[in-house]
Order: C-alpha cells, then sequence, then structure tokens
C-alpha cells in the first residue's frame, strides 16, 4: 500500500531518486537485498528465506545486531542502550529463529523509590476483566472501590503520607484502569483519539499522586521519553504490555537476539562491514564490492540511514539515553526488580541490579547495576556523580566504592513517536523498494519485529509467494 496522500511528494521524489539510481538494467544475483543487519533486518530475511527467496543481508558495521549491541568487558556483558522487553510481546513469538530466546523476566510490576522507601506495584492476577468496550486507561479510568487493589511492598506509614499509588481509592482505581487496558485489544487501542500522553495523563480522571508517583514514571522508562509528548495510543499500546506481561531481559545480553536471528539464516546470507551508498528497485550499490542485482530491495538501517539512502523519506526526531554500568562486590537490592525514581530526584529514571535479573551478565561474586538516564544527560564531568547521589538515595547504601564500568550515550537511541503518530507507516514505498524497522512502527524491539514482518509480507506478495508458517513459541526463564 502506498503513502498516504500527504506523503505523495516524498515518494514522487523517492521514486525519481530510485529510477536515478537505477542507471542500467543488470543481471538477477538474488531475489532480495535486505540493507541492514539489526533485529528489523534479520528478521524480514528469515521471513523472507523461509518463503522460498534468496537474499543477501548487508551491514556497514562489523557485527550484527545495530543498537541491541552489548559490549563484553571483564566478564561482565553491558547492554549498550538497554531497551526493556516484555513478555506479552506477540513478534516475540512470531519471529522465526527466536524460539531459542530465553527471557529474564523482572519480578512482576515494578519497585518504586519514593520518600525514602520502596513500594512495589504490581497487577494482581485476579484483577476483574473489565468490558472490552473501554477506550483506554489513559482517558477513560472509572472507579470502583471493590476493585482490587495494586499490591504495595510497605504498609501506608499514615493516612496522611500516602504512597506513590496514592491511598486505598486511588490504588482501587489505578487497579481498575490497567485491568481494563489489559482487556482492550490492541486494535482497540490504536482507535482512540491522538494527544499527546502527558495530556492524557492530565484528565484521565485518577488522582495527581497516582499519575505523578506510578504512570509518569513508569510510561517514561518504557517509552523513553521523560516528556511524555509521544502519542497517548503508543503509551496505550507500552501499558497493555505491561500489564499483560512482565518486564524481561534477553539472557546473555540484548545481543542475543539478533545473533539468534543470524544464526538461523543459511550461511553466507548475513555480509558485515559493507556499506551501501545507493539503492534502487533492482540494485544495491556497495562502496567496497560494487553493485548487487536483486528483484526487490528492503530498506532496513535507523531512521537516519534510511533517509540519507533515501532523500524525501521523513526523519523523525530522536529521544536521547544514556546508559552507566556499575559493579560492586555486594548486592544493593536482594530481589529482581526494576526500581523507578517516582520522586524523580536525578538524572536516573529507572535502575536495576542487572545481574540478579540474569546472572549470564556478571562474573561470579560481582553484581552488575545498569541505570537508564532518559534525555539530555549532565555533562560528562558530572554525570557518574550525579548518578552515584541519586543510586545511594535510591537504594539505601553508599555507591563511593562502587566501580564504573562503561557509560554509553546514543543522542539518537529511540525514534520519538509524538501525537498524532501513526503507529503502522507504510513499509511499501514501490514496487520493488520496501523499507522497515522500529522508526515505521512503534519505537520498541515488539515495533520492529512487527514492521519487519509487515514488510516481507508486503515483499512476498508482490514477488507472487507466500509467507511460511509461524515457529512455536520462545522460552521464558522462571
Amino acid at each position: 500500500m502506498l503513502e498516504p496522500a500527504r506523503h505523495t511528494a516524498q515518494i514522487a521524489e523517492i521514486a525519481e531518486y530510485a529510477a536515478y539510481a537505477e542507471d542500467a538494467p543488470r543481471a538477477q544475483d538474488v531475489d532480495v537485498v535486505v540493507v541492514g543487519a539489526g533485529a528489523a533486518g534479520l528478521a524480514a530475511a528469515l521471513h523472507l528465506t523461509r518463503a522460498g527467496l534468496s537474499t543477501t543481508v548487508l551491514e556497514a558495521a562489523p557485527h550484527v545486531g545495530g543498537r541491541m549491541a552489548t559490549e563484553k568487558v571483564d566478564g561482565f556483558r553491558l547492554d549498550r542502550l538497554g531497551r526493556l522487553l516484555s513478555t506479552s510481546y506477540p513478534e516475540l513469538r512470531r519471529t522465526p529463529g527466536l524460539d531459542g530466546l530465553v527471557l529474564r523476566p523482572f519480578s512482576p510490576g515494578v519497585l518504586l523509590h519514593s520518600d525514602g522507601h520502596h513500594h512495589r506495584a504490581a497487577v494482581p492476577p485476579s484483577a476483574p476483566v473489565v468490558p472490552r468496550s473501554a477506550r483506554g486507561a489513559l482517558t477513560t479510568a472509572r472507579a470502583l472501590a471493590s476493585a482490587p487493589r495494586l499490591s504495595l511492598a510497605r504498609p501506608q506509614r499514615a493516612a496522611t503520607r500516602p504512597g506513590p499509588l496514592g491511598g486505598p481509592l486511588d490504588q482501587s482505581r489505578l487497579a481498575n484502569a490497567l485491568a481494563r487496558i489489559a482487556a482492550t485489544p490492541p486494535e482497540r487501542l490504536l482507535g482512540r483519539p491522538d494527544v499527546p500522553a502527558a495530556r492524557a495523563l492530565a484528565s484521565c480522571g485518577l488522582s495527581a499522586r497516582s499519575v505523578d508517583g506510578f504512570l509518569r514514571p513508569l510510561l517514561a522508562a518504557l517509552l523513553c521519553d521523560p516528556d511524555l509528548r509521544t502519542s497517548n495510543r503508543c503509551a496505550d499500546l507500552a501499558l497493555h504490555s505491561f500489564a499483560t506481561g512482565r518486564l524481561c531481559l534477553p539472557e546473555g545480553g540484548a545481543d542475543a537476539l539478533p545473533e539468534l536471528l543470524a544464526a538461523a539464516l543459511p550461511p553466507g546470507t548475513v555480509r558485515t562491514g559493507v556499506e551501501v551508498t545507493s539503492v534502487s528497485t533492482t540494485t544495491v550499490t556497495t562502496r567496497e564490492h560494487g553493485r548487487v542485482g536483486c528483484r526487490a530491495v528492503l530498506l532496513a538501517t535507523g531512521a537516519r540511514a534510511a533517509a540519507e539512502l533515501l532523500p524525501g523519506l521523513r526523519l523523525p526526531a530522536f529521544h536521547p539515553v544514556t546508559v552507566l554500568h556499575h559493579t560492586t562486590d555486594e548486592p544493593p537490592l536482594t530481589e529482581d526488580a526494576l526500581l523507578l525514581d517516582a520522586d524523580r530526584s536525578g538524572p536516573v529514571a529507572h535502575t536495576a541490579v542487572v545481574s540478579r535479573v540474569d546472572p549470564t551478565r556478571a562474573p561470579e561474586g560481582r553484581a552488575l547495576i545498569s541505570s537508564t538516564v532518559l534525555g539530555t544527560p549532565p555533562a560528562a564531568a558530572h554525570l557518574d556523580a550525579a548518578v552515584r547521589a541519586q543510586l545511594a538515595r535510591l537504594y539505601g547504601t553508599s555507591t563511593t566504592r562502587w566501580e564504573l564500568l562503561a557509560v554509553h550515550h546514543d543522542p539518537e537511541a529511540v525514534p520519538a513517536m509524538p501525537s498524532p503518530h501513526d503507529p503502522h507507516r507504510p513499509v511499501r514505498l514501490l514496487a520493488g523498494l520496501y523499507v522497515c524497522g522500529d522508526h515505521r512502527d512503534t519505537s520498541t524491539v515488539q515495533g520492529a519485529l512487527h514492521s519487519a514482518r509487515r514488510a516481507a509480507h508486503a515483499l512476498l506478495s508482490d514477488l507472487g509467494a507466500r509467507p511460511a508458517p509461524l515457529a512455536k513459541p520462545l522460552e521464558t526463564a522462571a
């Protein structure tokens, strides 16, 4: 399907560029060339090869994975971006090659730090199912005093000093809102009026305490958007995943996912260290190895690289993300929880003792603490000091003897999804030219994999091929 009318000029420019780049017909080398060996490109290549098409994946970097990269340092496995996954992501089960992926879940819900204390917020498994006519948690939550409360790690200290979830009635309203969104099919959530998430939160019918102490920090962590300018449709999808699954990490590091995808492809399919300089509908030109002829091209790079290869393709804004990894010999937290700062007392949005969630990420006898800073971080000279001071408050322990292992900053870590946002942007630009990635869907691993499947199916349809059956579900570690 072509882009909507408002993108006609962009499509015309892309078509003109593609015709210019394709200066002469050439013999076909493969059926499809996929440009980019991140999660989206590798997943798309698997869908295509399983359908019987010969496929080549070209990657400029010396390794696969793109932003799902993991640095190995002295026995530690340090994710460069640290994106959170959910066990409820459908594409983790629909993508071939991921049946060997093991997910390490966090404790149910999240741990909130507020006013010097920890409070656990988790959706009770017995939460009632509300009617599917509900329009979403951010705008239509209604109070039911008899609804189950969100569980707390510690009791309220006094009626005048409620925790980050508010009082009992606030917790009932919040639990009911999450139950509503869990029971609403994602396609219904995508049909809601599209406004910024921050504006939707302001009129959602929940208490300010519940919104500011729980929903804002949770959504900021899930969306990597501290200002919550993200479309409330995408925010609702994030809450739906949270309410129906468990936040988790791939065992062994983020790069475990793309490496499994690459390993499932036929030998020789992926070629790293190959820079693509131009693309057309039947030709890909590389800097090192000349041209590759094909029947179709699928562009699966990041948003900026895609826009550089296809002038006229819209370049989104981005959310910067900085991840700091510390180690110590004594774990500062005795549970495998994602810890959010409900008070927003420093640059860290969320942190976790990652080695408790996934013991393979640290050598024996060492604890790995990974912390995420959203937005523009403090100056490099002050970043570690500011983070250590905040982590000392969050974990209730001294951090002066902690060792800083790495700081990873990516100014274009996550494509922004401001309102209005189309979470299913067209992946077929022209017959023979397709694009996929988290910038075409939602800026999550789920979005990247979903856009890959959409693009692969569009390409297969144009070439008269049929997708292969889905693989069996992946394993989730207890």
